[in-house]
């Protein structure tokens, strides 16, 4: 099948380093001329490409080379920005919103709240060299910590809770599946609506056991790796 072999091309090209990670593709109709092949072919070996993490699209800008994703490890406490600079990458974090609202469903399920319950609703973009890779959603008790919409909520809210109010994560709780990208995360992103999503659920315990906020992260899926190890005891 010809999109098959025009796929192992572009591959071939990453992998030998004659496409560099965020590299922008030629457009489509120069790209299907160099293939000596219709849009509709080379659009399903784009489609298998991205579906590999391979490439990434931009709304209304073209196909990029994808750089290596970030290794997510669940087991590891660390934030955003830690996590982003022990693998020499460069974060960066944009506030889009912060509010208090009337706990929506999404809060409701994750926080085991009442119906109509106060939460802060917190929305961010973060950014790896400057691409957008992942919009986030925190619910967050505003009775557990007071006053924080007064804060820098660009910074880690992990800080913020250490420093300002004296709590600390004890526990999180994971849920990782997969969706696509919508409305207001596709357009913060710069994705097409319908991209692939890795969405990651976190609720966190504080260190006297207490739900007190959760995130939903809404991932470029190719921007995110999860890995993790675990070490098992050994019984006799």
């Amino acid at each position: 099948m010809q999109y098959v072999k025009i796929k192992d091309s572009i591959v071939e090209q990453i992998e030998t380093g004659m496409l560099a990670p965020r590299q922008k593709l030629p457009a489509e109709r120069k790209l299907a001329e160099s293939f000596d092949t219709t849009r509709v072919t080379l659009r399903e070996a784009l489609s298998l490409l991205e579906a590999e993490g391979r490439i990434y699209r931009e709304d209304r800008r073209g196909w990029f080379i994808s750089p290596p994703p970030l290794c997510y490890d669940p087991t590891q406490a660390l934030n955003f920005p830690n996590m982003a600079r022990a693998q020499n990458r460069v974060p960066k974090t944009e506030l889009i919103g912060a509010k208090a609202i009337l706990a929506d469903k999404h809060a409701a399920r994750l926080l085991n709240l009442k119906p109509f319950s106060d939460v802060y609703r917190v929305d961010r973009v973060r950014y790896l060299e400057d691409r957008p890779v992942v919009y986030v959603t925190n619910y967050i008790r505003p009775e557990l910590l007071p006053n924080l919409l007064e804060h820098d909520l660009t910074a880690s809210l992990t800080d913020i809770y250490r420093d300002h109010y004296a709590v600390k994560y004890q526990k999180t709780r994971y849920r990782i599946t997969t969706s696509t990208l919508l409305g207001d995360a596709a357009q913060a992103l710069r994705a097409t609506l319908g991209t692939p999503a890795t969405v990651v659920e976190r609720v966190h315990y504080n260190q006297h056991g207490e739900l007190i906020d959760c995130g939903i992260e809404y991932w470029r899926h190719d921007a995110i790796s999860i890995e993790s190890v675990v070490e098992l005891s050994m019984t006799v």
